[in-house]
């Protein structure tokens, strides 16, 4: 990360705590919020990581369930964008998880923008000692193809690093596709990618645009995850990063994401009554 973040002074764990309670305010009562950067002008990544890890505690004591993990910020623009020089990651919970076809509710979201993905389904836990291709190869049971719905609790989208890692990664909802894919017959760094909105192509992309290869966003997870005290696990769906530009979803909008070799998958956004 850029000097200036690791050299800044770290906020107080009462003000990470209160920073925390904000952003579970704005799940509940549906409304954004300012963005933390305003007041917390001093915090880290390591604080916005702190926010973070402090509600995922929070809603695992509540009873969600951590079914994966979501990586952010593999384009190599967005990061200069945020003046950081690595990705970010968040936590997919179950209730996070939306049918292939399905509808969103209106409402359920406060400003839904969608990104086509590469989806991991883990074999095993990576060996963080050797995290080589192979080795992430071996770890992954099957892919496919994945529509990451991000969200923001932090108004208009007015985001720092220090906002949206705090803010769980912007994470919002995910649907899968329903036909797995083994990793030997994708090529996932050169795979073509169309997102369409309303039956118009709006995002074109490649996995090379996630770090050169999604295996790469990978394993910079896997070492951060076992970093962190989280390795990933069997089973873990594992978000690689957007393969295109972001698109904005609103009411009434059906999206459907093609990537060649994993197929196609399809969610909607219910209309406002």
């Amino acid at each position: 990360m850029a000097s200036s973040q690791v050299n800044a002074r770290a906020i107080a764990r009462g003000d990470i705590e209160e920073q925390a309670a904000l952003i579970r305010a704005a799940y509940e009562c549906g409304a954004p919020i300012a963005p933390l950067r305003n007041a917390l002008s001093a915090a880290t990544i390591e604080d916005a990581y702190a926010v973070q890890a402090v509600n995922t505690a929070f809603w695992e004591e509540e009873g969600r369930k951590i079914v994966g993990a979501k990586i952010g910020l593999t384009a190599k623009a967005v990061q200069a964008q945020f003046d950081v020089d690595q990705p970010d990651f968040g936590h997919l919970f179950a209730d996070m998880a939306v049918n292939e076809g399905d509808t969103v509710a209106a409402g359920r979201l406060l400003q839904p923008k969608v990104e086509a993905e590469v989806a991991f389904v883990m074999e095993r836990t990576p060996d963080a000692g050797r995290l080589t291709t192979a080795e992430l190869i071996d770890s992954v049971a099957y892919a496919l193809p994945a529509i990451e719905i991000v969200d923001s609790r932090i108004a208009d989208w007015d985001i720092s690093i220090v906002d949206t890692v705090a803010d769980n990664a912007s994470s919002g909802l995910f649907v899968l596709g329903t036909k797995p894919k083994a990793l030997a017959d994708i090529d996932l760094q050169l795979c073509g990618m169309v997102l369409e909105k309303n039956g118009e192509p709006v995002s074109f992309g490649a996995g090379a645009a996630c770090l050169g290869n999604p295996l790469h966003a990978l394993g910079w997870l896997a070492a951060k995850m076992a970093e962190v005290g989280r390795p990933v696990q069997k089973g873990d769906v594992i978000l690689s990063g957007a393969l295109g530009p972001i698109v904005a979803a609103e009411a009434g909008d059906h999206i459907e994401v093609r990537i060649e070799g994993l197929g196609s998958v399809r969610v909607n956004f219910g209309c406002n009554e």
